[in-house]
């Protein structure tokens, strides 16, 4: 057999291929010292290692074999796979909504390259509605690719692109906006539209998936057509993140964009809103509100597009035995604004004062957030808490931490006048600060113990 039929195997794996003359895209059943498995032989990515074979199982899922616990390997069959996802016009239809996909990189509709392990994004409304055809019952949807960055490259300069492009989009008359976004810095993006893009008349709804659409428990298809249907159907004009509400499949989730963060880094429904409840629920067929206070669908093309940011910003989250030179460091590297995630009710350690009283001398906003996430800064309680206001730092109520981080740099944008920046810092705007947490806007369900147990069991059955 020729190499071609050993594609990315290298040393003992391949020395196994060829030993049980098994070909890459070969069906094979697989006799092991630790159990017996059949499916395909995949291509391996170059750059992993040289003892494992990998094979797709019948589950959809892929598994690795060592070899050096193989005893026997056969090949029962040989299909090479075709992973272009296919591609068809996608149909019009009056009467749908018009929705428009802006993408930023993420993947929500994929397949994977073998061969080099990367995930390659299908975009275009042929490849969309070849991956997800439900998508047509939904919308008429049309694309377009601003950028393509990993969502931990997402920064200011993409920020105001978004901002910007969402404007052209509303003016043009479209009935709603979905963009697609990596998930781990999604709350962020959401934040930064909320204030850059402001008084929308249509749905603004970030998506995202937490496993690539290869594997079978993706999430990507139902979020994609949860955020169309919002997007397209939906009364809630607001920027939103849509994501996976429990677990299952049963439903997704409408956050507002100042009040969510990612919470688990590999869970479907890793998305919460913190502080709050979310805005509603969203189906394939429906989207319920659960809050009553949001900002209606409107007819109108008017938005205001407010595309600031100084990049020149930084959260410090605060640990025991901090030294001031870390705020010190910002100050003499021309930083203007820091948000410091401080402990309970908003504090630090009495060393980091000097270094805090020279930021504010210098003209460096500083605001007090807290790192518990739930909860209020209150800075009148502890003496702690009224000397560093004295000294200049600013108590951000309950507003998150990277919220307020993202509000900083848009306030600080738009003015270097510290009363103008704390005036727009402390004026809520989109629940970014709310007069109080409802009292079921902090759950934390304690596995374990006993009531919760109960609880659980009364839903898993």
């Amino acid at each position: 057999m020729s190499e071609d039929h050993f594609q990315g195997y290298k040393g003992p794996a391949l020395a196994a291929l060829k030993k049980f003359n098994v070909r890459v895209w070969g069906q094979a059943k697989i006799e092991t010292n630790r159990g017996n498995f059949v499916g395909t032989i995949l291509p391996r990515s170059e750059n992993d290692d040289d003892t494992h074979i990998v094979l797709k199982i019948p589950t959809g899922y892929n598994v690795g074999i060592d070899v050096r616990t193989l005893l026997s390997m056969e090949e029962t069959g040989y299909k090479k796979a075709n992973y272009k996802i296919p591609e068809q016009e996608f149909p019009y239809t009056q009467g749908k909504p018009n929705v428009k996909l802006i993408g930023t990189g993420g993947t929500i509709a994929s397949r994977l390259d073998y061969r080099t392990g990367a995930v390659i994004p299908a975009f275009s409304p042929g490849e969309l509605y070849g991956a997800v055809p439900e998508l047509a019952d939904i919308c008429n949807l049309t694309t377009e690719k601003v950028f393509a960055v990993f969502s931990e490259n997402m920064g200011p300069a993409q920020y105001k692109q978004l901002a910007v492009a969402i404007g052209k989009e509303i003016e043009s008359g479209i009935d709603g906006i979905v963009i697609g976004h990596g998930t781990d810095t999604l709350h962020h993006t959401a934040a930064a539209l909320t204030y850059m893009v402001q008084n929308p008349p249509v749905p603004i709804v970030l998506v995202g998936s937490q496993r690539s659409s290869d594997r079978p428990s993706s999430d990507a298809a139902l979020n994609l057509m949860h955020a169309c249907y919002a997007a397209g159907h939906g009364d809630i004009a607001e920027v939103m993140v849509c994501m996976f509400g429990p677990t299952s499949d049963e439903y997704g989730l409408l956050h507002r964009g100042t009040r969510v963060r990612k919470m688990h880094s590999s869970y479907r429904s890793t998305f919460r809103t913190l502080g709050d409840m979310p805005l509603g629920k969203v189906t394939t067929s429906a989207v319920t509100p659960i809050k009553q206070n949001f900002r209606p669908r409107r007819k109108d093309k008017k938005v205001t597009i407010k595309p600031y940011f100084e990049e020149k910003v930084a959260i410090l989250y605060y640990y025991p035995n901090m030294h001031p030179d870390m705020v010190d460091s910002l100050v003499d590297n021309g930083y203007k604004g820091i948000v410091i995630a401080g402990t309970g009710l908003g504090h630090v350690n009495k060393p980091l004062y000097p270094a805090l009283d020279r930021a504010s001398k210098k003209g460096v906003a500083v605001y007090m957030t807290v790192q518990t996430l739930w909860g209020y800064v209150q800075m009148f309680v502890y003496e702690t808490g009224r000397e560093m206001m004295a000294l200049g730092v600013v108590p951000a109520e309950n507003m998150l931490p990277e919220v307020a981080w993202v509000k900083l740099g848009w306030a600080l944008g738009q003015t270097s006048n510290l009363d103008e920046v704390k005036e727009l810092m402390l004026t809520p705007m989109y629940d970014d600060i709310t007069p109080r947490e409802p009292y079921n806007g902090y759950l934390v369900y304690q596995g374990g113990v006993p009531e919760v147990e109960a609880f659980i069991r009364s839903f898993r059955k």
